[in-house]
Order: structure tokens, then C-alpha cells, then sequence
């Protein structure tokens, strides 16, 4: 039986190398020899990807905000 410590572990080992794998794969499209691309095109590109990995780490720090109970 895995522990959800396990899980965790096992799911984003696999998650993470699966994002950095995508990431290396936007970077190809920076050569010039196969792809034509605008800077402002460069900017939406890493607008979206920062917005949604900001998005993703705020849920981690919720998670800890929600241990801390208001108290006078």
C-alpha cells in the first residue's frame, strides 16, 4: 500500500520532469532557422507560463495559511 507520502513523491517526480521536458520543448521554437516569432509573441508565451505557475505555487501556500487560525 503506498503511502500519500509516496504518492506525492512518485507524482511529482513524474509531474516536474514532465514540465521541464515542455519547457525544452518551447525553447526550440526559438531557432530562427525553423520558426519566425515576434517578441511580443516571446512575451505571451512566458506571460501565460508565469501566470500559471504563480497560480499553481499559491496553492501550495494556501495550503499552509489555512494551519494558521485567527485568534485575538
Amino acid at each position: 500500500m503506498e503511502t500519500k507520502r509516496e504518492k506525492f513523491l512518485r507524482l511529482a517526480n513524474s509531474r516536474t520532469n514532465k514540465v521541464i521536458d515542455t519547457i525544452d520543448l518551447i525553447s526550440n521554437l526559438a531557432n530562427t532557422s525553423n520558426y519566425e516569432y515576434s517578441k511580443k509573441d516571446v512575451e505571451k508565451i512566458f506571460k501565460a507560463m508565469e501566470t500559471a505557475l504563480r497560480l499553481s505555487k499559491m496553492k501550495f501556500d494556501q495550503t499552509t495559511m489555512k494551519k494558521n487560525k485567527f485568534k485575538i
